[in-house]
């Protein structure tokens, strides 16, 4: 029943994107647009014809059942995979306006313009302050006064610079869970992205702290753009402005959180979302 519904899903979304019947926006508003991706992990393809369009200055949330794709998609937007043996990708993918994957293509500027924040914390063994001035310094920035007005920023942003003022010295491998992935967002924010991706940032957090950092993503939004994944659809329903449903490697449905929650126009997205499978 599941297949079958994906192949019909399939033909109707793939009308919806030919369409552009969820997609209002003038194309300015667009700072990431997928068209015709497909990813191959050797012989299993991973992604299968994605096409999509992220909005400036919105969340969206990625969501999906495990193993559908969504975590390969986001490490597309920064040429993540990349590193993996044997990952073939065909299509493009459009950072405001040009294929990240031409071969004029500048990986390192992309990647400075394309943040990422993963699942797990990954503070980097040194101290806070040098943590938050890790990246501008790669990028030629070593005056001491600017790397201070940087780091304080930074971590004002990251609602973190009340918590950790006095003891900037210190090493970020004491602070929480949920103090150490705010600090990996302000370290993410040091080199001035344009847009952060988000693997399951609290997956491995407490109550508490997750709420932190949706508050924080929230505030985020208003200078940056955001997309997450989340396995968590509270989570999406409560933070972000845009949803896609994942499964198998396809993009199922894609609109606002609004209408994908309250009146999903695929019948696989409402089983999905009703707890039916996943």
């Amino acid at each position: 029943m599941v297949k079958n519904l994906l192949i019909k899903n399939k033909s109707k979304y793939k009308q919806q994107i030919e369409n552009n019947e969820h997609i209002k926006e003038h194309s300015d508003d667009f700072v990431i647009e997928c068209r015709n991706l497909n990813l191959w992990y050797d012989e299993f393809q991973a992604l299968k014809n994605i096409n999509m369009k992220y909005r400036k200055n919105k969340v969206t949330a990625i969501i999906g059942p495990s193993g559908c794709g969504k975590s390969t998609l986001l490490r597309c937007f920064n040429r993540m995979n990349d590193v993996i043996e044997d990952c073939r990708i065909e299509g493009e993918v459009l950072f405001n306006g040009r294929n990240l994957y031409d071969n004029s293509a500048d990986i390192r500027l992309n990647r400075k313009k394309i943040g990422m924040i993963f699942q797990k914390p990954n503070p980097f063994p040194m101290s806070i302050y040098d943590n938050i001035t890790y990246g501008p310094k790669i990028h030629k920035i070593i005056e001491d006064d600017i790397l201070e007005k940087i780091s304080e920023k930074c971590l004002k942003r990251a609602v973190l610079w009340d918590e950790v003022v006095d003891r900037l010295d210190d090493s970020a491998m004491g602070l929480s869970g949920g103090q150490q992935q705010r600090l990996c967002i302000a370290r993410a924010l040091a080199v001035e992205p344009e847009v952060l991706l988000m693997d399951e940032p609290t997956a491995s957090l407490d109550p508490i702290a997750t709420q932190k950092i949706e508050d924080l993503i929230l505030q985020l939004k208003e200078e940056w753009t955001v997309i997450i994944v989340t396995h968590n659809m509270q989570q999406a329903a409560r933070i972000s402005d845009n949803t896609a449903f994942m499964y198998l490697g396809e993009m199922i449905e894609y609109g606002e959180t609004t209408q994908i929650f309250e009146n999903p126009q695929e019948k696989l997205t409402e089983n999905y979302i009703t707890g039916r499978f996943g």
